[in-house]
């Protein structure tokens, strides 16, 4: 009998301090290096760079920043259960200054949006880019598997020009 207790005991613990969010709270754990190191990677690149292409049929290092920005937007409104904010849609040709900050300010949007989501709503019904209906996870997912698409990307972009991608760069105390 005293066996039983104690394991009831144990699991009622363990199960009082289990997280509340434990899906939203690693995309909000996730954010900060995110955005360090994507708009870092975005800044890296030289101005007159933006225009590179890896082959013709690949976006061009402008309109990966662009696409940035736009799926940002759209992941981050969705996976907080908030309105999409009106931005400034740029082209990709828009100059780098532009394109830098645009990337901040999606990410720093995220950072707001994400601040209210809860596991809770994972499972309700949204609209995808083509007004498809999903569950609110899929944009969950989305959001981090393009964060880690988008930096990948970019990192790949500055390697063909010759530039070491942030998470690449050693830290200042690994220099000496």
């Amino acid at each position: 009998m005293k066996l039983w207790f104690a394991v009831i005991t144990l699991s009622a613990a363990a199960f009082a301090q289990a997280p509340k969010n434990p899906v939203t709270d690693v995309l909000r754990d996730s954010l900060a290096g995110r955005q360090k190191n994507t708009v870092a990677a975005i800044d890296e690149m030289p101005a007159d760079k933006f225009g590179f292409k890896p082959t013709p049929e690949q976006m061009s290092f402008g309109h990966l920043a662009t696409h940035i920005v736009e799926g940002n937007y759209f992941f981050c409104a969705k996976v907080g259960d908030v309105p999409q904010p009106r931005f400034e849609e740029l082209p990709e040709t828009a100059p780098k200054d532009k394109l830098v900050a645009a990337v901040q300010a999606s990410f720093d949007f995220c950072g707001t949006a994400l601040a209210k989501a809860e596991d809770a709503k994972l499972g309700d019904p949204i609209e995808d880019f083509v007004k498809k209906t999903r569950p609110r996870a899929w944009a969950a997912l989305a959001l981090a598997s393009s964060w880690a698409d988008h930096y990948g990307a970019a990192a790949m972009y500055l390697r063909l020009n010759g530039l070491l991608p942030p998470s690449a760069q050693k830290k200042p105390e690994e220099k000496k």
